[in-house]
């Protein structure tokens, strides 16, 4: 694994096996492992973390170092840059060094956290396929010891994936393909539990974040996950994005996108929770005609 690992950038997915095979490899060139559990109704990540994870995981917290404050930026909006680094190196994280992040659900949170270090210019980010159940599943040693990284050097430059604003993901909806990541009721309207208005941005096709992967969390292939896209409407060369509720499941589209052949989808970071906000935005309830 190492070797394929030299060859160039990290894949968007290892294996359970494979991250075995890096993390008893020399101490030198095993990767910084993150967990990033989360869940928005709780427990906490960090009782899990605490109560067994990957031998050496750092645990990072979604809503304090792989977000900013909620408020007019939507519940999840960017982090700042210099907080994203302070809490980067704190976990560890070196410039070139490889990371492997991991949540134990869907795989939609290790999905931000890979797609954060994309966009401040971290390549070497991959997502445990399957998540920490695989992991025990496939009877890979686990830790209850808190990690004690050294301190990494990492420099985030943000920018590095794209990002849309409110009237970019409006103009994309009318011109290309925005793709809404919640599920079914809450794209028509017919609830919204969390945000302030109910419905989808007027043009979005609706993409549920849980069609990316099988019911053991793991990634569909990227045969699957083209297929689906081109039911979805998406064309060779046609400008994609994605948002979500708060921009944390969206990040899972932007990386099933990138398994199907399609890099480079932008993400809009507010999400429904940014769009909601402002009542001159228009709300579309119901399904996409046609």
């Amino acid at each position: 694994m190492a070797d394929r690992w030299k060859m160039g950038a990290m894949r968007p997915l290892i294996s359970t096996t494979d991250l075995a095979a890096a993390l008893a490899g020399p101490a030198g060139d095993r990767p910084v492992v993150l967990d990033v559990r989360w869940r928005l109704a709780g427990p906490p990540g960090a009782e899990s973390y605490r109560e067994g994870h990957v031998p050496g995981a750092v645990f990072v917290d979604l809503d304090r170092a792989l977000a900013g404050e909620p408020g007019e930026g939507g519940r999840h909006p960017l982090p700042d840059p210099a907080d994203l680094q302070r809490d980067l190196r704190a976990a560890g994280v070196r410039a070139g060094g490889r990371v492997v992040v991991y949540d134990d659900a869907d795989g939609s949170v290790a999905a931000r956290a890979w797609w954060l270090l994309r966009w401040a210019g971290h390549e070497e980010v991959a997502v445990l396929d399957g998540g920490y159940a695989a992991w025990t599943a496939g009877g890979h040693a686990v830790s209850t010891e808190p990690a004690r990284p050294e301190p990494g050097d990492v420099t985030v430059r943000p920018g590095a994936m794209p990002v849309l604003d409110a009237d970019e993901a409006a103009a994309l909806a009318r011109d290309g393909l925005l793709l809404d990541a919640r599920a079914k009721p809450r794209y028509t309207g017919e609830t919204e539990p969390v945000d302030p208005r109910a419905g989808h941005i007027p043009g979005a096709v609706n993409a549920p974040f849980a069609g990316h992967t099988t019911g053991e969390g793991r990634w569909r292939s990227p045969e699957e996950l083209a297929a689906r896209f081109t039911e979805l409407g998406l064309r060779p060369g046609e400008p994609v994005g994605a948002y979500c509720g708060s921009g944390v499941t969206a990040s899972s589209v932007v990386l099933a996108l990138e398994l199907a052949g399609h890099p480079g989808a932008a993400l809009y970071a507010g999400s429904w929770s940014h769009w909601s906000r402002d009542p001159s935005r228009p709300a579309a309830t119901g399904e996409l005609p046609g």
